[in-house]
């Protein structure tokens, strides 16, 4: 057993308002200069919509994340030794600079400095790439609350599967329906822009496994971008680097939560660790879809366990960052709850930002002038909800149901429960029922409220103490050197394709 701890991430999405306050923090730090100005390392998405850059989730167009080929082996789909010198200059399954927007300021001296007339002034826009005229087109954020119109919704490739009617549910205006997405970089447990970096340059850093871009060592192959199938490494026009998020680290390592967790004002954001079994990365990677959600789940240890902490030890991860694993709010809710999910696990890079879905408005029913909905029948309203369940499990199940229904059955138990609780117009022998239906008991419901409503910064936020001298020392240790170098694509290597 291999054990490393790892930073991870859970965004509840029942929470998110949409404000893209965390956007602004993190643009404002890291990405505010020259040839970065379309980066975006955390933005926010309406769904169901295009996302940014438009159709990031259409791999048959990107080619990104990992696949299982005739062999059984893993493969990355956009690249390989014999591809990456013939698509130096132009490779087909990068995203262009339209694909995410071409950034834009005005001409905002023209409002002070135009002569008198008697036509108001005005500031036109001009490109902060070729600082020419244009004419704005698209922008980041471009679909923000259009979700479920004909022309934004009808792009979104997480549709696949759902049948025209739950499309048209969807689409309607009279039945317009989104919900929040933010993303930011997943640091993978098998980072694919590791794997695909010719020159070594990206690494996985063994102390909490967070995924860095080494500037000195990058030669701007941007075989990382087209690798990366969440799309969250960019190239630098400018500097001709390649860049990510660095889930601020600096903040990190001071025992402070990143700009974006920072700033959230709907505190849906939670950050702790967890500890896992390296040695089974490729084979849990390998999983059928269906399978691959309770398979990474597998890999994650239980911090309480005597044999997980005797081994940890052993493997070099100190006696606090295991103390701060027991406390982690993200192995609660993906491995106690088991209400967050991964996104499209399916790309195989075993993303370590999980989501809790979002319950969405019930499906009315009419019958003349009577208007009904579902809710008082048992889990029926989670099948009729006006985001179709179809949609959510492509999202966050790799196209099955279980996982998200489940979720989804435990939300809905608790707030029943806490409703009974509180206001007292839901039956209590009710809502018992729904918590056993739905693998939940009280106290467990409770401590789910108290963590999505009632916590505290130090609950939703457990930064374990970096010492960056002490972390130096265990990768001297020989186990730790064998675990960095893995079998040839993930943890630290820098062996590149």
């Amino acid at each position: 057993m291999n054990i490393r701890s790892q930073v991870s991430m859970v965004f509840h999405l029942d929470k998110c308002i949409g404000c893209h306050t965390c956007s602004i923090a993190c643009k404002n730090v890291w990405t505010d200069r020259k040839g970065a100005e379309y980066m975006w390392w955390n933005n926010v998405e309406t769904k169901p919509g295009a996302g940014y850059p438009t159709t990031w989730e259409d791999q048959d167009k990107y080619k990104g994340g990992w696949e299982v080929n005739g062999d059984g082996k893993l493969r990355i789909k956009s690249t390989g030794k014999l591809r990456v010198v013939p698509n130096i200059f132009h490779n087909p399954h990068m995203p262009s600079m339209d694909d995410y927007y071409e950034p834009w300021t005005y001409e905002y001296e023209k409002l002070f400095d135009a002569p008198e007339g008697a036509d108001q002034p005005i500031a036109e826009p001009i490109s902060m790439v070729t600082g020419k005229k244009m004419s704005v087109e698209a922008g980041p954020n471009w679909d923000d609350d259009l979700g479920g119109s004909p022309i934004y919704a009808a792009n979104d490739p997480n549709l696949n599967g759902l049948t025209e009617e739950q499309k048209l549910q969807l689409m309607s205006v009279e039945r317009l329906v989104f919900f929040y997405l933010p993303r930011i970089c997943n640091h993978c447990l098998n980072p694919v822009c590791v794997a695909s970096c010719p020159s070594g340059a990206l690494y996985k850093r063994g102390e909490d496994g967070i995924v860095l871009i080494d500037q000195n060592r990058c030669r701007a192959w941007r075989s990382c971008v087209a690798a990366c199938p969440y799309k969250k490494t960019y190239f630098n026009w400018f500097t001709g680097k390649s860049e990510k998020c660095i889930l601020c680290f600096p903040r990190l390592e001071t025992g402070q939560a990143p700009a974006c967790f920072h700033s959230c004002v709907g505190r849906i954001r939670y950050l702790g660790v967890l500890l896992y079994d390296a040695e089974r990365l490729e084979e849990v990677a390998k999983m059928p879809d269906d399978e691959l959600v309770e398979a990474q789940r597998s890999m994650i240890l239980d911090p309480h366990d005597p044999k997980i902490i005797h081994e940890a030890r052993r493997c070099g991860i100190s006696d606090d960052v295991i103390e701060s694993a027991q406390r982690s709010p993200v192995y609660k809710f993906v491995m106690e709850w088991k209400i967050a999910l991964p996104p499209h696990i399916e790309y195989r890079t075993l993303p370590m930002l999980f989501y809790v879905p979002p319950l969405s408005p019930v499906q009315a029913s009419q019958n003349g002038d009577v208007v009904t909905h579902t809710s008082e029948n048992l889990f029926h309203d989670i099948d009729n909800s006006r985001v179709p369940l179809k949609f959510l499990a492509n999202l966050l199940g790799a196209g099955h149901e279980g996982p998200v229904r489940y979720a989804l059955a435990k939300q809905k138990a608790v707030r029943w429960h806490r409703r009974a609780e509180t206001v007292g117009d839901v039956d209590r022998e009710l809502a018992d029922r729904m918590l056993r239906e739905a693998d939940c008991s009280r106290e467990e419901a409770d401590a789910i409220y108290r963590l999505t409503s009632l916590c505290t910064f130090e609950d939703r936020f457990v930064i374990p103490p970096m010492a960056r001298e002490q972390a130096i020392e265990m990768m001297k240790d020989p186990l730790q050197e064998k675990a960095e170098t893995g079998f040839g694509f993930v943890g630290g290597m820098r062996k590149g394709l």
